[in-house]
């Protein structure tokens, strides 16, 4: 380094506080890269779940609108809301689909809320045919607009 030459700190990303029960700390932001920062910093085995989900998410719905949200990724159709999220708890991950009690079979998780329903994913439990089939049906319905 030349003399009169200053270092420059290039300021390193920091990773995410994890909330309550492991859930990623993610500013609201629409659009793909901020649903990957939540991927990428959620603990263990959950980010490999997360990973899995979007996957199967983007390929069952082209073009899915993403976003996160209230510190959990949000998927939906543009213009027309969102069609489920999913967040990080201790011990598994919980898929919402906010028009579940219309699938086919429903989803086992019930809800204080009249049409949604939850899926919990543990550690290998993760059954992706199923969760596809789901994706499929609930991407075609109104969407939840928030």
């Amino acid at each position: 380094m030349a003399r009169g030459d200053a270092e420059v700190a290039i300021p390193q990303q920091a990773k995410p506080a994890l909330l309550a029960g492991g859930n990623p700390q993610i500013a609201k932001a629409e659009g793909d890269a901020p649903v990957q920062a939540y991927i990428a910093a959620m603990p263990g085995w959950k980010s490999d779940v997360g990973r899995r989900l979007d996957a199967i998410i983007m390929r069952t719905v082209p073009g899915v609108h993403k976003a996160v949200k209230w510190n959990s990724p949000f998927y939906g159709i543009e213009d027309q809301g969102w069609f489920l999220s999913f967040h990080v708890f201790t011990r598994y991950v919980k898929v919402t689909f906010f028009r579940g009690t219309s699938l086919r079979p429903v989803p086992p998780g019930q809800s204080k809320h009249k049409d949604v329903r939850y899926l919990d994913i543990y550690e290998d439990q993760l059954d992706e045919a199923q969760f596809a089939a789901w994706v499929k049906q609930t991407s075609q319905l109104p969407g939840e607009r928030m």
